[in-house]
């Protein structure tokens, strides 16, 4: 059932973003009146096709999804009839055809700010940025901060969750900045802190580099009562219930959850001894944590959560949300960042500063439609966005088979005055399917290799 829902998500979200972007080539094409042939939505052989009207554009649905395109009258592809070709796509003007073709990018990036519209004008639920415990001598603490600090500003900017910090963190920590943090103590004092972030290596930027900082959420101390159990697993199998209290494990005794999470992650597929309170009764309950991979690293997992304590959870959470006039302007900042760090990350794979292990392919992808998806309707626009945003960078590329590449033969050619020859174009075509081929197999092979190693 997972795995259909994942599917599911997956199919959703890579259908929308295909539609809008192909939908960018469309519709510029026809206000510039270019003849369109076909709009597909995938490759290969048709499983749907539809003319709604005589001569009009034939509206596909092809066998192989991960794709599309728009198929405009063109004398490079075919003859074409002497009342067409006024509405021929090579006979454009550069500026057109150059309009044409960006406009599909420009479509992902536009609903990547409708989406981030959308959500900032209904409220993006998050964290507040507590600060929980810091490690000695970590960055963090050589900067000054102290648990239960709440962060207010970065270099100025204002902080409303936990993940508007690890963004911020993340775009300085590619610069190997010194950031200027604003914190408010529990007292209300406020202080000023300078962290470096020069010293992250390229694994810690691999892996969770707030953690190499330092830092992490504030989570206040829980009580070993079972909340939750996840149906079938070694809790539920072992006979655990919901409201029993946890005394010990393996005789040793347990005052908090975070005992029990480390009991139990140390432990995989090893027997441990339970004694719990149920009521006003003391038994003793034998299980099996099941071995799971997080980071590499095997731990051990019941498939049990926590009973929160609702209203010390709601002092926690935060929402960003603003007036509608605002929102719209957050979006566009929030696209504009996104879309300039993933070429500066691209860029930093390209000299070596970051590694390609964080290219993702379609196995990834798929994995976080479905997560997202499962989380809630926000978290999945937020996805959405993401995606869109990662989909436009993508075809801005300077690469032949990409819209990028075409609009470099167009530069080219406005300041030769004439088109790039066949020739250079057919070399520029087997340059750029080596190089998507060669983006594919490291996406495919990381892909894989988060799989096993987890």
């Amino acid at each position: 059932m997972k795995l259909l829902f994942t599917l599911a998500a997956f199919a959703l979200a890579l259908g929308l973003l295909i539609v809008f972007h192909e939908l960018g080539h469309y519709w510029l094409a026809r206000l510039c009146r270019v003849k369109v042939l076909r709009f597909s939505i995938g490759f290969g052989k048709p499983i749907w096709k539809r003319r709604f009207v005589k001569d009009g554009t034939e509206w596909v649905l092809a066998a192989f999804p991960f794709g599309g395109y728009v198929k405009m009258v063109d004398e490079n592809e075919g003859q074409v009839a002497p009342q067409d070709l006024p509405r021929a796509f090579n006979r454009q003007p550069v500026y057109r055809r150059f309009g044409i073709v960006l406009a599909g990018p420009v479509a992902n990036f536009l609903l990547a700010i409708l989406l981030y519209w959308v959500l900032y004008v209904h409220g993006v639920p998050g964290l507040k940025p507590i600060i929980g415990p810091v490690p000695a001598a970590s960055p963090a603490a050589l900067a000054g901060f102290k648990e239960e600090e709440t962060i207010l500003k970065i270099n100025g900017e204002s902080m409303v969750t936990w993940q508007d910090v690890r963004w911020l963190l993340l775009q300085q920590a590619v610069k190997k900045s010194v950031v200027n943090v604003e914190v408010t103590n529990p007292r209300g004092e406020i202080t000023w802190h300078k962290l470096d972030l020069s010293g992250l290596t390229v694994s810690d930027l691999d892996t969770d580099f707030m953690k190499s900082l330092g830092l992490s959420r504030y989570q206040p101390q829980v009580e070993p009562i079972i909340g939750q159990l996840v149906p079938g697993g070694p809790a539920e199998r072992g006979g655990l219930m919901p409201d029993d209290e946890i005394l010990a494990i393996n005789g040793e005794k347990v005052a908090l959850w975070d005992d029990v999470v480390r009991l139990v992650r140390s432990h995989p597929s090893q027997i441990l001894e339970f004694e719990i309170k149920r009521g006003k009764q003391r038994l003793a309950i034998t299980l099996t944590p099941e071995t799971v991979k997080d980071n590499g690293e095997q731990i051990g997992r019941i498939g049990a959560a926590p009973k929160i304590d609702r209203a010390a959870l709601q002092l926690l959470l935060a929402e960003e949300k603003y007036p509608f006039g605002q929102a719209f302007l957050k979006s566009l900042k929030k696209t504009w960042e996104t879309s300039a760090f993933s070429l500066k990350m691209l860029g930093e794979m390209l000299v070596g500063e970051i590694s390609w292990k964080n290219v993702s392919g379609p196995i990834t992808i798929a994995d976080y439609a479905g997560q997202s998806a499962q989380i809630g309707w926000e978290a999945y626009l937020n996805f959405l966005a993401l995606i869109s945003i990662s989909l436009g960078v993508l075809n801005l590329l300077p690469v032949p088979l990409l819209d990028g590449g075409h609009l470099m033969y167009y530069v080219v050619e406005i300041l030769k005055g004439k088109p790039v020859s066949e020739k250079v174009q057919q070399i520029g075509q087997h340059i750029g399917i080596a190089l998507l081929f060669i983006l594919m197999a490291f996406a495919i092979y990381n892909d894989i290799n988060r799989l096993i190693t987890g």
